[in-house]
């Protein structure tokens, strides 16, 4: 729950990021494996004469140095830990003294976090969105926008100058860049839905509120772009504080901190001290860097939201999302249909498939599919069953097992297909050698794809042996069930 930076690649284009504890699955001293961000450039957006600043160049320490300075004069504590360069030039939270395990930390005070009822620089415009009830993501995102274009009479402008000028979500890939790199990956399907929605959003709000009030909502600040980039920075950065019934904030000096896998701490807000605190969960030395989980999401979740993806076996929480269908041949695909959209489900769906197994909702699925007219009165059970609204975890149909199991099983060597193709044509994608900086960022694009698709077919070939594995021994079974009849029925000859 808490922002962080993560050490990749020794490239010079990732950004900084952090998260919160509690997202959805889809969760002595050490040296846990660490995924650290990279920054930004200064990017410009003109506003009559003025140039408003977007974030920083984040492998200088300059502006985190200078939000440093104006969080203390500002009311942070003195903190166990420093903000130094770490690894390849990266920013991160460093710990001065010997910290123990279970200890408290960061300690920041309300007045230094921003959430929806931070005070706007310019309180028409905060008041404008209120009214019109905007919900807190899109009510942050603009509130950022607002206080980057006051600049300096903003009290955050330090806080945003320490920024990335663009962070790395997915948001920032192309549609072409997407069905290039991601086209064996279901996280291209998710990151075009986030883009869309993201783009309805900025739409939404242009046509009912930003065009009737030019001048608090200018188009030259207030744009699709500037939107892209404060996005970015909430998917990256905002966290939800469980003490305060879930509330959304972003926590400065807290998204220093970078992630490892091997961390569960989160952020949280702390009664007693009334402030922003995390608790340690292993001791540090001097000089180690401190770290803190983004929660426990797959490595396609961690691309998706914060641009990196951790090596491969390095994160018990890694999926893969598996996409199945309806047979629309079926004799009772509109029966099936009508049941599954009864319980909020299509006639094509994604289950996230783990090195352990796979989730009792796609087995559940997968019985549905492969049912036949017989077994209509069970449809509504199985529906429920794989929407995730059910208790039952034993759902069983024996006599349709094994077709269920050979249906996720030729979905599942489809999808390790696409995996396959994809990584052995990845050596052979196109690059523009006209454009040196495009070179770099084409090849840092498939760098991260390449490993992606990697974990992801990892998990699917672990899959495709369990089923197959289990197929053998039901056919074993009943080869040996009919041998041992045989031999009855000839005893009696």
């Amino acid at each position: 729950m808490s922002e962080a930076s993560r050490t990749l690649y020794t490239t010079t284009l990732i950004p900084h990021l952090s998260h919160n504890n509690t997202s959805p699955l889809r969760r002595t001293s050490v040296s846990p494996t660490i995924f650290k961000r990279n920054s930004v450039l200064r990017c410009s957006v003109s506003t009559l004469t003025k140039k408003i600043p977007w974030g920083c160049d984040t492998d200088s320490m300059e502006n985190a140095s200078a939000l440093q300075r104006w969080l203390t004069e500002s009311g942070l504590p003195e903190q166990r830990m420093g903000l130094e360069k770490v690894e390849v030039g990266e920013r991160g939270l460093v710990s001065l003294k010997n910290i123990r395990n279970g200890e408290k930390l960061l300690f920041v005070p309300p007045s230094l976090v921003i959430s929806p009822d931070s005070e706007w620089s310019n309180p028409e415009a905060g008041e404008v969105l209120k009214r019109n009830s905007v919900p807190d993501w899109p009510l942050l995102a603009t509130y950022l926008i607002s206080e980057a274009s006051c600049m300096k009479s903003s009290r955050w402008s330090n806080y945003i100058s320490a920024l990335p000028r663009q962070p790395y979500s997915l948001l920032y890939w192309t549609r072409a860049e997407l069905d290039t790199y991601l086209v064996a990956s279901q996280i291209r399907e998710r990151a075009i839905e986030r883009i869309n929605g993201v783009t309805g959003t900025y739409n939404d709000l242009r046509s009912r509120i930003f065009s009737k009030y030019p001048n608090l909502f200018p188009e030259e600040v207030f744009n699709m772009e500037t939107f892209k980039w404060s996005f970015g920075i909430l998917f990256s950065r905002l966290v939800r504080l469980p003490s305060l019934n879930e509330r959304v904030a972003l926590v400065p000096w807290a998204d220093m901190l970078n992630h490892s896998c091997e961390v569960e701490t989160f952020l949280d807000y702390d009664k007693s001290s009334q402030a922003v605190v995390f608790t340690t969960d292993r001791p540090y030395q001097p000089g180690e860097q401190v770290f803190i989980s983004y929660g426990k999401k797959s490595n396609g979740e961690l691309l998706l939201s914060y641009g990196f993806v951790p090596k491969e076996g390095t994160n018990p929480s890694d999926s893969a999302d598996l996409s199945v269908s309806l047979n629309k041949s079926d004799v009772c695909y509109k029966e099936k249909l009508e049941v599954l959209r009864k319980h909020g489900l299509s006639a094509s769906e994604r289950f996230p498939i783990q090195i352990t197994g796979w989730p009792v909702e796609l087995m559940a699925y997968a019985y549905l599919v492969v049912s036949p007219p017989t077994m209509a009165r069970q449809f509504e059970e199985m529906a429920v069953a794989a929407s995730n609204n059910t208790s039952n975890k034993d759902l069983i149909y024996p006599e349709i097992e094994k077709e269920a199991l050979q249906f996720m099983l030729d979905n599942c060597e489809s999808s390790i297909l696409k995996y396959t193709k994809f990584l052995q044509g990845s050596g052979s994608i196109d690059l523009d050698v006209t454009s040196p900086s495009q070179i770099n960022r084409k090849l840092f694009l498939k760098q991260l794809a390449v490993d992606l698709c990697t974990s992801e077919q990892r998990i699917l070939f672990r899959t495709q042996y369990i089923l197959r594995r289990r197929l053998r021994d039901m056919k074993s079974g009943e080869l040996r069930g009919l041998s041992i009849f045989n031999g009855f029925f000839r005893f009696f000859e």
